[in-house]
């Protein structure tokens, strides 16, 4: 009884459909990414820069619908437009395509997403690697072509293109080098994995850091004596303990009466 019970549970999950449904996607997802990889370049780039722009028309529908009332609290340019300070009227336009509906803000994020992808999608082919240029290259493209579509050219447009390209860019770089910073895991210190076993066999991987602070490292271990535990400030309970542990391990010991 309980064998059959275990056996249907068992076939439930294997048929549970939300978890069939993610293997297909993964399976869609893996084999997508190989055809692509073996396409030209301008295939890879069209593709990635085609499927970036969908995605990102997407996400900028569903953010205009939430701000499309934001839009509508803007007063419409009056009929005589023209004759406004053109740093007024450039003003308005950059608050509008801000907070613009569904269809503008799908437009802005369709050129973001899909510029920024398209020339990551160029730059790693011909560099052959991502780093932080190639990204900050991305983020000044999407930038400048923002600013073009967006409306926020303003009455100078050919300088207001560079600047929200070198925004992007800048802001780009500097997430990327915090990514890296954060993703990078911890740098092994080298000179202290035995020093680090031994105390934390011991329990005492607290005290890591008098060893440190020191320089009492790996090769020092032999040479360790009561004063020179003393002189880096861990107690006496400890200092039995670590001295006890070099006196019985064999490797220690031997290194000891070598030196």
């Amino acid at each position: 009884m309980v064998g059959e019970m275990s056996k249907g549970l068992v076939a439930t999950q294997t048929q549970n459909p939300v978890a069939q449904l993610q293997a297909k996607f993964k399976e869609l997802e893996a084999g997508f990414k190989a055809w692509l990889a073996k396409q030209s370049l301008p295939v890879e780039a069209a593709v990635v820069t085609a499927t970036s722009a969908a995605q990102g028309a997407a996400i900028g529908a569903f953010m205009g619908t939430l701000t499309n009332d934001v839009s509508s609290s803007f007063p419409t340019p009056p009929p005589n437009a023209a004759s406004m300070n053109p740093q007024a009227m450039a003003s308005l336009q950059q608050a509008q395509a801000l907070a613009g509906g569904p269809f503008v803000q799908a437009r802005n994020f369709a050129v973001m997403t899909g510029v920024n992808a398209g020339i990551s999608c160029v730059m790693k082919r011909i560099r052959g690697k991502e780093d932080v240029q190639s990204s900050m290259v991305a983020a000044f493209g999407c930038g400048a072509m923002f600013s073009l579509v967006s409306g926020l050219g303003g009455p100078n447009q050919a300088a207001n293109v560079v600047t929200s390209g070198l925004f992007f860019a800048l802001v780009q770089g500097r997430l990327f080098k915090l990514g890296e910073k954060f993703s990078q895991p911890p740098v092994e210190d080298v000179l202290y994995v035995k020093t680090r076993s031994m105390l934390t066999n011991l329990g005492l991987q607290n005290y890591e850091k008098n060893f440190k602070k020191g320089l009492l490292t790996d090769t020092t271990l032999p040479l360790l004596t009561d004063s020179a535990l003393r002189d880096v400030k861990i107690p006496p309970g400890p200092r039995l303990l670590i001295l006890d542990h070099i006196q019985r391990e064999p490797e220690l010991r031997g290194s000891r009466g070598r030196n």
